[in-house]
Parts: C-alpha cells; sequence; structure tokens
C-alpha cells in the first residue's frame, strides 16, 4: 500500500539553543505510533540537499514518518542552500552532533516533534544516514537505545583515517584547517575544537568502535564507484558488527552521492539512486513493523 505524504517544517532548540530544524514527512490518513526515521546529512549537507526531500517522501509513503533534519552546526539557516553562518561550520563536532541527534529523539518523546494529528511512536524509531551522518548513525544507534533499526549509505568508517598529515598539520600549528565545498566554491575554516573532539573522544565517536556494540537490524549500503569515501569502508562496517541481522550492500557502478547532484530538477530519482532506495524502504518494512 503506497500512501499519500504530507510535509511539515519546523525546528526545536540544540542543548546550545540554537535551531535544528527539520522536515516532517507524514503519511496520510492520520494515524497514531507511527514509525518514525530520522534521516541524517553528511558534511557540508543539509536536510534539502539534493534528492534527499524526495527519499524522504518515498519512506514515508511507505507509511512511515521520516523526519530530515539540519545538524545544528551546519552552516546553513532555514531556506538557503548556502552556507551563511560558517561560523558554526567552523567548530561543528562530532560530539554536538550527537547531541543534536539525542535532542531530536527526546523531542519525539515528549511529542514536540508530532504532526497536528499523528503521534510518532517512540519506541520505533530508525535512522539513516549519508557519508559523515552514516558515521553519526552508527554512532547514536549504539548510544540511544530508542534506535532500533539502522541504514547508512556511504558511511565512513573511521573519520580520523580522513584526515591527512597536512590537516594534522594545520590543526596543530594554526589551530585550524581549511576546507573548500566543491559545488559552491567557498572555503572554509575547520577549527581544531573538531579535531580535538573527535580524538580526546574515540571509544565513544568514532562508528568503527561503535559499530563493534550494534545487535539491532544493521544495513550498510555503498557504491562501489564512490569517489569520496573507498567502498572497502562497507566491509569495515559490515564485519565488525556483531548483530544476526545485518546485511552488507554494495550497489555496482554507484557513486558517492549515487547520481544526486543539488540542485536536483529531475522528475524521477538516478537510476543508482532508486536502487538505494528500494533497498532502504523494504530494510524498514521488515525491521519496524
Amino acid at each position: 500500500m503506497s500512501f499519500a505524504v504530507r510535509k511539515e517544517e519546523g525546528s526545536i532548540l540544540s542543548t546550545e539553543g540554537l535551531p535544528i530544524r527539520y522536515n516532517l514527512y507524514l503519511p496520510r490518513p492520520a494515524q497514531d505510533n507511527i514509525p518514525v526515521v530520522i534521516f541524517l546529512h553528511g558534511f557540508m549537507g543539509f536536510k534539502d540537499w539534493g534528492p534527499f526531500p524526495d527519499v524522504c517522501y518515498e519512506i514515508a509513503s511507505e507509511g512511515l514518518a521520516v523526519i530530515g533534519m539540519d545538524f545544528s552546526l551546519n552552516g546553513v539557516t532555514g531556506g538557503s542552500d548556502t552556507f551563511d553562518r560558517p561560523d558554526l561550520l567552523e567548530r561543528e563536532t562530532f560530539s554536538q552532533d550527537l547531541n543534536d541527534i539525542r535532542s531530536v529523539i527526546d523531542a519525539i518523546i515528549t511529542g514536540e516533534i508530532r504532526g497536528p494529528q499523528e503521534v510518532l511512536d517512540q519506541y520505533r524509531i530508525g535512522i539513516i544516514g549519508h557519508s559523515r551522518g552514516g558515521h553519526c548513525a552508527i554512532v547514536a544507534a549504539a548510544e540511544f537505545t530508542e534506535i532500533i533499526s539502522i541504514v547508512t549509505w556511504g558511511a565512513i568508517a573511521d573519520y580520523t583515517q580522513r584526515w591527512g598529515e597536512k590537516l594534522k598539520n594545520d590543526w596543530e600549528t594554526n589551530g585550524y584547517t581549511e576546507v573548500t565545498n566543491e559545488r559552491t566554491k567557498q572555503v572554509f575554516k575547520v577549527d581544531r575544537v573538531v579535531y580535538d573532539d573527535l580524538r580526546n573522544n574515540a571509544d565513544k565517536l568514532l562508528a568503527i568502535n561503535r559499530v563493534r556494540e550494534l545487535y539491532i537490524p544493521c544495513l550498510f549500503i555503498h557504491g562501489k564507484d564512490d569517489e569520496s569515501v573507498p567502498y572497502t569502508e562497507v566491509n569495515s562496517l559490515h564485519d565488525n558488527c556483531p548483530s544476526s541481522n545485518k546485511k552488507r550492500i554494495i550497489i555496482e557502478g554507484g557513486t558517492h552521492t549515487f547520481g544526486g547532484v543539488h540542485p536536483f530538477t529531475e522528475d524521477e530519482l538516478p537510476k543508482k539512486f532508486l536502487e538505494v532506495l528500494a533497498h532502504t524502504t523494504s530494510w524498514f518494512r521488515d525491521t519496524m513493523r
């Protein structure tokens, strides 16, 4: 059965008092105790990037509520697809991202995030993350018992392995490094606080460490032609996960965004993205009902 979908927009406050903006996709007709999936974007991403809203609509049409959230420090304010708060992105730590996910879960539990007529099921929460968002999703699933199912797309297993000697030297010498957004060509500072936060809290914040604690259903999806995160990362995550209900899917010809671009103006999702979506919706149907 395919459901019609209504989209609601809102925000809650982070532990720092900053807005965590979200889109809430609700299947129609209205119902109570709807299973809910939290969708996490990656580094220099945002909830409305490319085909992400279309994907959330499709997942919701399967009868699941979906919360596409912006991390509070992602540098993008509401209604924008440009990084107009680079000062926030500069200090986006993994600890604060984790706190933001906790804030969203708490808002589900208290009913702060809900539809006009719908209540979300606090006992059936799934999570999905792309790239760095996949890394965060794994940590959140290990940290928060409310999460009962997870899907990752192009997830990074060990974020510290992506930081080469130049970046480390920049942080230790200058207190910051610089990264370029290939889409906007903006150059952003990344403060040493990001580096120190992950190094000092690796036991808690590294996906490759926390995946060893996951006994819930886990689906790891990766593109074989991923140009940003080698597809071998999915093997590390899958092989170190102790869950008896886990699956690894490698999309032949799939890139890091599975053909998705921003802005996304096509009428249909790219073929590889459709493959990812089919696996994702099937997984959540089977593990969250």
